[in-house]
């Protein structure tokens, strides 16, 4: 039942991508925002949604609440018919509608061939950084969630691999051994923290305990690489900004947990900064 209830979303998925193409991208972007809008208040993460927001900004009002929400749901409809562009963005078509700030953070790590740890959380269409990045020169390994829609899931990877980053690595086990596999050849890595991970330790997160990934600060504390937090911000219905922040290095006596905290510490400032534009829909406190 379940392998049919994939294929069915997977061929939704299809003639959503497909009318998008024929639309154009600003179109699509508008009608994946009417989608987004118009059926994600329906979706059973509805209720997890105003619990997260209501965590994280104490006494916030409810028509806030609703705000967040609903734009909330528009950037999510915008960014799934954005996956049918990325060849576009990658082919330089489309660079105007994206302005980077830092771009000389990334023509020093490209020059200096130490491979460090780009951080950041799901904004916006987070795809595009790890484009943007490996763009730049720099030789960089994603690490992703496999979709648990098989179908999607071959079909994203392939996107992923053709058009945002050739080297993908799956979470898991093996993908842990795999990131320090190429961290040791060089290569950085990038990756999101902002989901549950129930491997994590509980680390604060909007002052609630949340299970939290030690990955960067493991890395770190081994390797005593750097880390570089990168953010990207939907600054018009179309146009994006991407942040590459300051990089910072941890000193030597600063302990996982110090680490993973000071990173969860950076994460909430840009959520506060753009409540709308991160994807609340996490079962991030469970």
């Amino acid at each position: 039942m379940k392998n049919i209830k994939y294929f069915l979303q997977a061929i939704l998925i299809f003639i959503f991508f497909i009318i998008c193409k024929i639309i154009g991208y600003k179109q699509a972007s508008n009608l994946g925002s009417l989608i987004g809008a118009s059926i994600g208040p329906f979706l059973r993460p509805k209720n997890r949604l105003r619990d997260n927001i209501k965590k994280a900004f104490l006494d916030i009002e409810e028509d806030k609440i609703n705000n967040i929400c609903k734009n909330m749901w528009k950037n999510y409809g915008r960014i799934l018919s954005e996956y049918n562009f990325i060849k576009n963005f990658r082919n330089s078509n489309f660079k105007k509608y994206i302005s980077i700030e830092g771009e000389e953070i990334l023509l020093n790590i490209k020059n200096n061939k130490n491979p460090v740890i780009f951080i950041s959380g799901h904004f916006n269409n987070f795809e595009l950084l790890a484009m943007i990045i490996e763009e730049a020169g720099v030789d960089v390994a994603a690490l992703y969630r496999p979709l648990n829609n098989f179908f999607l899931n071959k079909m994203m990877v392939n996107i992923r691999k053709k058009y945002i980053c050739k080297k993908q690595i799956p979470k898991g086990i093996t993908g842990v051994k795999d990131m320090a596999k190429e961290f040791k050849n060089g290569t950085s890595l990038a990756l999101m923290i902002d989901q549950r991970v129930s491997q994590g330790v509980k680390i604060d997160f909007f002052n609630h305990p949340a299970y939290t990934t030690t990955l960067p600060a493991q890395f770190v504390k081994k390797y005593g690489c750097t880390i570089v937090p990168v953010y990207i911000e939907r600054t018009n219905k179309h146009y994006f900004k991407v942040k590459i922040d300051k990089p910072i290095n941890f000193d030597e006596t600063n302990t996982l947990d110090q680490i993973t905290l000071s990173l969860n510490n950076w994460l909430e400032k840009k959520i506060i900064q753009n409540p709308d534009q991160w994807i609340w829909s996490h079962n991030r406190w469970k």
